[in-house]
């Protein structure tokens, strides 16, 4: 397995990024849906990694540097296939995106995530993030959870 910058308009991220898509459209309604489009992936103050199995990609994740409230960096897209999950590869993607944000001097990590995905917020937990208020541009709603992680900086 490796994990490295890839390029969000991939073919392969693409089709990851789609299927994100669906399982979250298939757990809540839109307006509780906080997905970055491809688009949004490209821009410069985001870092998007592909987790890859030979040359063959099976997850991914990215981190948005903001200052809208504070500065901090924001996870997105951690996503890896079905078949491929609970063999540590979201663990070590969210690694990654922590160092990079460190090496960038950036001691803040947030993310939103909902409610039913249980295996995402056990894992968060562990890596010892914690729950929060709302940030950034962010509402309350009660299928989102917020949560944060102070980061040691390099």
């Amino acid at each position: 397995m490796r994990i490295e910058p890839t390029s969000p308009d991939s073919e392969g991220a693409q089709t990851l990024i789609a299927m994100s898509d669906a399982y979250m459209a298939a757990l809540y309604p839109s307006e509780s849906n906080h997905l970055e489009s491809v688009q949004a992936l490209i821009r410069p103050n985001v870092y998007f990694l592909g987790c890859f199995l030979e040359d063959r990609i099976v997850g991914c994740g990215a981190v948005k540097v903001l200052s809208d409230d504070g500065g901090y960096g924001e996870i997105k897209r951690v996503f890896v296939l079905d078949g491929h999950r609970g063999k540590g590869y979201s663990r070590a993607i969210m690694q990654k995106l922590e160092d990079h944000l460190q090496g960038r001097g950036i001691a803040l990590a947030r993310l939103e995530t909902g409610i039913l995905q249980r295996e995402a917020l056990g894992l968060y937990k562990r890596l010892g993030y914690a729950v929060r208020g709302p940030f950034g541009a962010y509402v309350e709603d009660p299928l989102s959870v917020f949560m944060e992680k102070r980061l040691g900086v390099h």
